[in-house]
């Protein structure tokens, strides 16, 4: 298995980071256990210090493959920015206009978290072609991935 060390010289070079950010909230939209966003804090804050733009990708809950606000990832990025000790951006879709915008906007050392990315119909296809042409939209922003 790869480390962060065995992917060389991270600065300025896009790292898309799967999380397990699918943390409970309440009915006010409030995170009630943020172990989840602490737990991957520590690879998030490496790769961010290592000079990454961090672009972090997770799910929320069960969207049927289109956005659904009750499981919009917006109330992870405040705690996560706290956690991090940094400003977090947010891109309100997956791969679309926001995503690029945000990503293209992001510095070294900068992270930036995208939207739930179950809103996307290609994550959870049954059809191959689907999931791998979204796969091939989400590689477009990045240039290292890794898992959490």
């Amino acid at each position: 298995m790869k480390t962060i060390a065995d992917l060389g010289d991270l600065r300025g070079k896009r790292v898309l980071v799967r999380s397990d950010l699918n943390v409970p909230l309440d009915a006010d939209r409030k995170i009630t256990d943020d172990g989840r966003i602490r737990a991957s804090a520590p690879t998030i804050q490496a790769l961010s210090e290592a000079g990454a733009r961090v672009i972090v990708c997770a799910h929320l809950g069960r969207p049927k493959g289109a956005p659904e606000e009750k499981y919009s990832l917006a109330p992870v990025v405040d705690r996560m920015s706290e956690v991090l000790g940094r400003p977090v951006a947010f891109a309100t879709d997956t791969v679309g206009e926001s995503a690029r915008a945000v990503v293209a906007g992001l510095a070294d050392g900068d992270v930036a978290l995208l939207e739930n990315i179950r809103f996307n119909a290609g994550e959870t296809s049954k059809d191959e072609a689907e999931r791998q042409a979204f796969a091939r939209e989400l590689a477009a922003v990045q240039e290292h991935f890794t898992t959490l």
